[in-house]
Order: structure tokens, then C-alpha cells, then sequence
């Protein structure tokens, strides 16, 4: 092959956002990942175990002797996933705040309950519901950041966590070459359980904050529902909690333990988080509108989609690694997930797209102090060159910095690092578009086209070459998108 030939190809890949391997793998064409609405594992769990796991992912918890509360969003992971299947997405949207104090640093909120006797810290959730009226969250007014942030989706997630960091490195390295540096994801390094490795790029999450589904669970597990686990021990507040009693197991049904949810001896030593995270990765794929994406128009659409450089970020293709899943019990295939293709619409990194929320990631909140500050004492040991961002944030946060720290020249540092990311957004999968009828992040668009027109920032030229389109071409790529 002549060498201008070659360089088209490889210049082609990296514009069009064509799939992406992880080093190491076979050059053989992997398998297509399992697609479906139809409540089947995609072969990660048996039968008997997946039915099992959705029974909990859809149990309605209580706040004796579950432990629901005493602040709290929902009852069940179902009510916020469940559009049109259990673990999908929902209409659901939670509220977060916060400020920017005199050096320009954003600070996390400080809620008063209870009458002022007591201040919600260290995190930016404020929670829509409580067990007791005394301690119901109502933000200040010197919060002036604020957003809303809807329900994300988690069909196919098991195949997402089995992306290697190096496949979406590789997918930073490529668009920033391709776009001459106008377009470069930030990935960042999160703590993960250790019964599940090292830290890696998160990938779940409006902010990637999270890239194990077992630590996302137990963060909802908390956050949204207010139960305690064996990764998220502390309560947010016990005020109005029900006594709490120290016989395991509990039969006391005024009671409750902490951490709320135990191991159950009579069940492999597994927690409620453990039957969620193993849901979750049994879940298969978003499905595509076949009977749509096969009109001419549709088709056409998707050229499109490729040629004015959506597909820059939204990549089409991408082939899943080793999957990181802990044993988790019985009847568990982590195999099932891994060297597969799967089509996200998403490059599962950070942008700034002009849609920013403004706030950064609480990190108490998403991985708990203890996990935290074993995070900061790793990171000194490592010789990180900051643990608070100080001095020069405009250099620190610069795209060349994240470079640096991507190619590994420099330390990751989880305070800067994610204060950094605080105007940036993970890069929605558009995989089950078409069953949204809110769309962003804030939910704030409900047409496609409107958010389309959104995206600013590193979009700002695509979104300019979107507008530029004939009315005819426009229409196509919509009723593309609008099949996904």
C-alpha cells in the first residue's frame, strides 16, 4: 500500500470515529454485544442469578429495618431506571448546588436542617425527600450554582466497564490529533473497590465519577436511598433514624443495623449492592429502531453524523477488554461482556460542550472520606504535585496539563482533577435516544434538534456545520439519531 494511501485510512479512522481496540487484542472481529428490551441477561449471570438481582434492583426498601433515609431520593434503584425496562433511564432528575467563593473555587453547599442544629456538608446533592419533616433538605440562597441532572442509563454498563483505560485514552489520543487539538476528552483516574483493582478512567456518571459499577451502586445505594454498605458507611444524618440494634441478623422490625445493609449468610455473604452491581452487568444493550435505521434517509443521517464531526466524541464502535468484575457469587460470567462491540454513540470521556453545570464532584459524597483520604495519602506517596488545587488552576486545568497527565508525564490528582472537570460534561451515550423525552443533562431540551444547537464550546464547529446543513440533510441526520 502506498504511504499516502495508508495515512488517508489512518487519519479517516481517527476523524470518523471508527472503532477502537484494546491493545492486545485479537485482530478477529469480535462478537456484536447482546441488544434488548426484553429483561434477559446478556449471558454475565444465569437465569435463576439475574432473576435474583432484579428482584433487588426492584425492591421497594423501608426505613425500619431497610434503613431507607432519613434523607433520600427514592426507594428502589427501579424508580429512577425503568424506562422501557428495568435499569434503563427515567424522567427522573435530581437537584445539586453549590458556590464559587472569592478566589473563584467552587465550594461544596452548606445545609442547615433540623432547625440549625445541624449542617449537610460535603456533598452537592440535596435530597427531594426525607423520613421526618425536621430535616428536610431546602438549599440556601448563597447557592448560587445549581443544576438538575436527569437519570442516566445503564443498559449495556457491563459492557462499558469493560472498556480498558488504554481503548479510551487511545479514542482522547485520536480526536485531539484529528481535530488539531480543538477537541480532547479529560479522562480521570477514580478510586475503585479493591476487590476490583486499581483505580481507572471513570466512565459512569454525569461527571465519570465512578468507573465500577459495585462503587456506583453503593453510592446510589447511599445517596439516593439513604442505606448505609459496606462501601458507604456513614450517614448522611441519623437524626429521626430508628434505633439501632447490634443482633445480627436483625428480626427486630423497628430497628435498624448499621451499616444498614449486611452480608446475608444465607446467601454467598452477598449485600444488596452486590445483587445490583451483578443486575446491572447482566444488562443488555440499548437496541436500535432496525425498521427506521434501514430507511434511505436514515442511512443517510448517519453519513452525516460522521462527516460534520459528531462522531468525533460520540464514536459509533467500540470493543470491550478484560471486564474488572469482583466473583460477586455464583452464576456469574464476566466473560460475557468482554471482546465485544458494542455502539455507544459516546466516547465515555469529559467535554466541555457550553452545557457545563458548574459543579464539581463531591468526592466524600461519591466515595466516602475513608476511601478518600486513602486516595490522598496513595497520591503523596506517588509524589502527586498538588493535594488541593492551588496556585495556577488556569495551567493546571488547561487541555496541555490534562495531556500530560493522560500520556502519564504527570501525577493524577483527584481534587484537581475533578475541580477541573467542573464545567465539563461525560459525553451522553446516544445509545436509546429515542426513548427520552428529556435530553441533556439538565433535561432542559426535548427536541433533538434543540439540543443539538446546545452544544457550544468544543462543539462549537460541529454544531456550526449542523446549522450549515441543507434543510433536507438536516432532517436526515435527525431521523438517524431519532433510530438510535
Amino acid at each position: 500500500m502506498k504511504p499516502a494511501t495508508l495515512l488517508f485510512f489512518v487519519l479517516a479512522a481517527a476523524l470518523f470515529g471508527l472503532a477502537v481496540h484494546s491493545r492486545g487484542q485479537a485482530p478477529a472481529q469480535p462478537p456484536e454485544a447482546l441488544t434488548g428490551f426484553d429483561d434477559q441477561s446478556n449471558g454475565f449471570s444465569d437465569p435463576d442469578r439475574r432473576k435474583t438481582d432484579q428482584k433487588f434492583f426492584e425492591e421497594i426498601e423501608h426505613i425500619a429495618p431497610d434503613g431507607l433515609g432519613p434523607l433520600y431520593n427514592a426507594q428502589s434503584c427501579r424508580e429512577c431506571h425503568q424506562t422501557p425496562v428495568a435499569g434503563a433511564a427515567s424522567q427522573v432528575s435530581e437537584l445539586r448546588v453549590g458556590h464559587v467563593d472569592a478566589h473563584g473555587f467552587f465550594q461544596n453547599p452548606e445545609i442547615p436542617i433540623h432547625h440549625g442544629a445541624e449542617v449537610i456538608k460535603d456533598r452537592t446533592l440535596v435530597n427531594d425527600r426525607a423520613i421526618c419533616a425536621e430535616i428536610q433538605e431546602h438549599a440556601p440562597d448563597t447557592e448560587t450554582v445549581r443544576t438538575t441532572r436527569l437519570t442516566t442509563n445503564t443498559l449495556g454498563d457491563g459492557y462499558v466497564e469493560a472498556i480498558a483505560d488504554e481503548t479510551l485514552l487511545n479514542i482522547r489520543k485520536q480526536q485531539c490529533q484529528a481535530s488539531h487539538r480543538k477537541i480532547c476528552g479529560q479522562a480521570v483516574k477514580v478510586p475503585v473497590p479493591e476487590s476490583e483493582g486499581h483505580d481507572r478512567i471513570g466512565r459512569f456518571g454525569w461527571k465519570d465519577q465512578h468507573a465500577s459499577l459495585l462503587a456506583f451502586a453503593a453510592d446510589a445505594y447511599l445517596n439516593e436511598m439513604g442505606i448505609t454498605n459496606r462501601l458507604q458507611k456513614t450517614e448522611v444524618t441519623t437524626i429521626c433514624n430508628p434505633p439501632v440494634t447490634t443482633t445480627i441478623p436483625n428480626t427486630d422490625p423497628t430497628k435498624i443495623t448499621e451499616p444498614n445493609s449486611l452480608p446475608d449468610p444465607t446467601d454467598n455473604n452477598l449485600e444488596d449492592i452486590d445483587h445490583f452491581t451483578s443486575f446491572m452487568r447482566s444488562l443488555k444493550a440499548p437496541a436500535r429502531d432496525e425498521t427506521a435505521a434501514a430507511t434511505p434517509e436514515a442511512k443517510r443521517g448517519a453519513e452525516l453524523f460522521t462527516k460534520i464531526g459528531c462522531a468525533t466524541c460520540h464514536v459509533d464502535t467500540i470493543v470491550t477488554g478484560k471486564s474488572p468484575a469482583s466473583p460477586g457469587g455464583p452464576g456469574l460470567h464476566p466473560e460475557a461482556v468482554e471482546n465485544h462491540a458494542i455502539h455507544p454513540y459516546s466516547d465515555f470521556l469529559l467535554h466541555n460542550v457550553g452545557t457545563g453545570d458548574g459543579i464539581a464532584v463531591a468526592l466524600v459524597e461519591h466515595f466516602g472520606r475513608e476511601r478518600v483520604e486513602k486516595r490522598f495519602r496513595e497520591e503523596k506517596a506517588a509524589g502527586a504535585e498538588v493535594k488541593e488545587l492551588a496556585g495556577k488552576p488556569e495551567d493546571e486545568c488547561s487541555e496541555s496539563y490534562q495531556t500530560a497527565i493522560a500520556e502519564g508525564e504527570k501525577h493524577p490528582n483527584l481534587v484537581r482533577d475533578t475541580m477541573c472537570a467542573r464545567d465539563k460534561i461525560r459525553t451522553a451515550p446516544l445509545w436509546g435516544l429515542r426513548l427520552r423525552s428529556r435530553l441533556m443533562h439538565d433535561g432542559g431540551s426535548v427536541q433533538v434538534e434543540e439540543a443539538i444547537r446546545r452544544h457550544s464550546g468544543e462543539s462549537a464547529k460541529v454544531t456550526e456545520k449542523f446549522v450549515k446543513l441543507k434543510s433536507a440533510d438536516q432532517k436526515a441526520l435527525l431521523v438517524f439519531l431519532q433510530s438510535l
